[in-house]
């Protein structure tokens, strides 16, 4: 581990760590911040899909986290600061004390990664989800639950928001994820590939726990409000959460956990 302390918050060492809150806003090109004790984990584990850039931690927090830091790999810089100055790099008051810059995974060809799942196989798709708790709770859903990956269209944020990261547990950083370029070609592909595409929407023709495991299966959800187009609710199977009378909305990544749960458990049966 190649441990560096830094006393200046304007060290160019620590340069893809300042204003994280602007540069969250403007992008990375490529990189993406981790923050916190649990997705660094994450990060630093066989499971990830992503390479660590370096580690920048709260100096008195390294006597306690010797274990994490003995997996960073070989030749990656570990960054020190009082927790003073870590504040001033970050531009907020960081509690957790603890982040990392990855580089994201090469976005996979969309056809490829479907054709290479198994026979029995579930999907995640979004369309329009630009809320960013949305979609780390969408990331962490489909890991929780055996999803083989989460794909989503254009009109979706980035997963590798630094929220999105957080909110997810780091499910992000190992889930396989490909944005296909319309929600049409999104869906042009899992036909291709074989898969049942069921829209979730709470006009539904037929209710959640009707849905049987059969073959390969995708859950598309749309963006809260709006939800899913009409012409793409019309050329797809629909199915929906049955809710008390009056109400008919539930948040997004909760209306995926439930249906993740039916359709990954029956696919299991």
């Amino acid at each position: 581990m190649s441990m560096q302390f830094v006393e200046d918050p304007d060290d160019p060492r620590v340069a893809d760590y300042r204003d994280i809150r602007e540069r969250d806003l403007t992008g990375r090109q490529g990189l993406f911040i981790a923050e916190g004790e649990v997705v660094l984990n994450t990060l630093l584990s066989p499971a990830s899909r992503c390479r660590t850039r370096s580690v920048l931690m709260a100096a008195h927090r390294l006597d306690q986290r010797q274990e994490l830091l003995a997996r960073v790999p070989d030749g990656v810089p570990v960054y020190a600061a009082s927790q003073a100055v870590l504040d001033r790099i970050a531009g907020f008051s960081l509690h957790r004390g603890m982040l990392a810059v990855g580089e994201k995974p090469p976005q996979p060809d969309l056809d490829t990664l479907l054709a290479d799942l198994p026979e029995r196989a579930v999907v995640l798709a979004a369309s329009g989800v630009g809320n960013h708790d949305n979609m780390g709770g969408l990331f962490r859903n489909a890991a929780a639950f055996g999803a083989a990956a989460v794909l989503s269209d254009d009109l979706c944020c980035d997963p590798f928001y630094r929220k999105a990261i957080r909110v997810s547990v780091g499910a992000v950083l190992r889930t396989p994820t490909v944005a296909a370029t319309s929600l049409k070609a999104l869906i042009d592909a899992l036909e291709r590939a074989r898969f049942e595409v069921l829209a979730l929407t709470p006009a539904a023709r037929t209710p959640l726990k009707a849905v049987q495991g059969r073959g390969r299966q995708a859950l598309l959800v749309g963006s809260e409000g709006p939800g899913l187009p009409p012409d793409i609710l019309s050329r797809l199977t629909t199915v929906g959460v049955p809710m008390a009378g009056g109400f008919d909305s539930l948040n997004v990544a909760t209306a995926a956990a439930l249906a993740l749960h039916q359709i990954c458990d029956a696919a299991q049966a």
